[in-house]
């Protein structure tokens, strides 16, 4: 049976609407194992309405709750570690050694960000000029992509 895949869009997943799909297929044999939506204009326009609706409340939490919230997606990815991997395999045509390094660096990425909260501080410099002082922060850009 091919699966059908979906979009994920505001913690949920969300059917696709443009009536448009991709195969995707399994390199190991070349059958179609799953057909996943492509969006269309306005669905992407709603992605990001979406993410420009709940990057206010992202942005205003403080650095160190997000750095644990990263951390905890660490922890599932690393508790669904062969399911995951399983699927990078299937749909990549990798050993399952192989997709598991994958998955690892990319933990490792997410770790490494986890780690922002230090980076956020921003610079102070006194007396940069005759009675000049300096100073910078760190604000969030928005949604970007």
């Amino acid at each position: 049976m091919v699966r059908e895949l979906s979009h994920y869009i505001g913690g949920r997943r969300v059917d696709g609407t443009s009536g448009r799909y991709s195969d995707v297929y399994d390199p190991c044999t070349g059958e179609v194992q799953a057909k996943v939506p492509l969006a269309g204009a306005e669905e992407v326009r709603n992605a990001v309405a979406n993410a420009e609706k709940a990057q206010p409340e992202w942005g205003a939490m403080n650095a160190q709750r997000r750095g644990r919230i990263l951390l905890r997606f660490v922890d599932l990815v690393n508790q669904n570690m062969d399911e995951l991997a399983a699927l990078l395999s299937s749909e990549h045509g990798k050993t399952l050694a192989d997709a598991r390094g994958d998955i690892q660096r990319g933990i490792e990425v997410v770790e490494f960000a986890a780690g922002a909260p230090h980076l956020l501080k921003g610079e102070f410099s006194d007396d940069a000029g005759a009675g000049i002082d300096v100073h910078s922060m760190r604000q969030p850009l928005g949604v970007v992509a």
